[in-house]
């Protein structure tokens, strides 16, 4: 039993690198998330809230952008962004968040060719119980 369930750890591992080099093979593009900023400047206004602290920019890659047919006619561009797992999880641990849920959920949105993007869900594609890719739907 033990036995098995290092196999599928094992599998499992191999398709998370497999996936990174897959995603770098098919383009390797970037993705640029929006967070507000955690700092506020030293400046009393901007202490107050009158004043944008900005936002910081953290980029992903590689990343796989493909286009998706618009579900609504309000929506002028709507995409699929495909991340690997390996990629998500280290900006997990270099934002201190709990999970990739969080992340994505503490996101303001996505930069993309000069468009603000509002992500509208996420999913994980798990094999052998490990995640080994993200799908992030997005649309403005």
């Amino acid at each position: 039993m033990l036995e098995s369930a290092a196999q599928g750890t094992a599998r499992g591992m191999a398709l998370v690198r497999a996936a990174d080099a897959m995603l770098r093979s098919l383009g390797g593009q970037e993705l640029s998330l929006l967070f507000p900023m955690v700092t506020f400047p030293e400046d009393p206004a901007a202490q107050l809230g009158l004043a944008d602290p900005g936002v910081e920019e953290v980029q992903l890659a590689p990343v796989v952008i493909r286009n998706l047919r618009a579900e609504s006619r309000g929506t002028r561009v709507r995409f699929e962004f495909l991340v690997p797992a390996s990629v998500v999880w280290s900006k997990v641990e270099e934002r201190h968040v709990s999970s990739p849920e969080a992340l994505f959920e503490l996101a303001l949105g996505i930069a993309q060719d000069g468009r603000l993007l509002r992500i509208e869900k996420f999913d994980t594609e798990w094999f052998a119980g490990i995640a080994y890719l993200f799908r992030v739907t997005a649309s403005g």
